[in-house]
């Protein structure tokens, strides 16, 4: 749970030491747009970017279900982050699940990629996608949800 934070604290650390620089050096107000950037950046990279993230077992069981795709993803992955962002609001009608926090996710991820850690891996009625285009899996969800 703790390496999905790693990226993101080290973002804001970064910030906090150009802005610290900056701020020494007399540029007070020069050093504001670096920090902001720094955090957005962290934010964006963090597991708050992504909707609640629930356990491998119980998306399968709800998928079935409802019929909704599961998202395999993992905190700091650009591809990830680029599914999440193109999803737009249509990224509460998935189910995610953050195969760092679920050792189950991971060993669903690992056995749809030949043993890989590959994500996003997206299931779709049962079938494995790997890192597909947000388009694609938008005409895959479910009308009625």
């Amino acid at each position: 749970m703790m390496r999905a934070w790693i990226l993101p604290m080290l973002l804001v650390v970064c910030g906090l030491l150009v802005a610290t620089t900056l701020a020494v050096r007399g540029t007070t107000g020069a050093a504001v747009a670096p920090l902001l950037v720094f955090v957005l950046l962290a934010g964006m990279n963090s597991p708050l970017a992504f909707p609640r993230s629930i356990g491998a077992v119980e998306a399968q069981r709800r998928s079935a279900v409802d019929g909704r795709p599961i998202v395999y993803w993992r905190s700091g992955c650009k591809y990830c982050l680029r599914l999440r962002i193109r999803l737009g609001r249509s990224a509460h009608r998935v189910h995610w699940v953050d195969i760092w926090r679920d050792p189950a996710g991971a060993a669903a991820v690992r056995a749809a990629n030949d043993g890989d850690e590959t994500v996003p891996t997206v299931v779709v009625a049962g079938r494995p996608h790997v890192s597909p285009d947000p388009k694609w899996l938008r005409g895959q969800l479910p009308r009625s949800a």
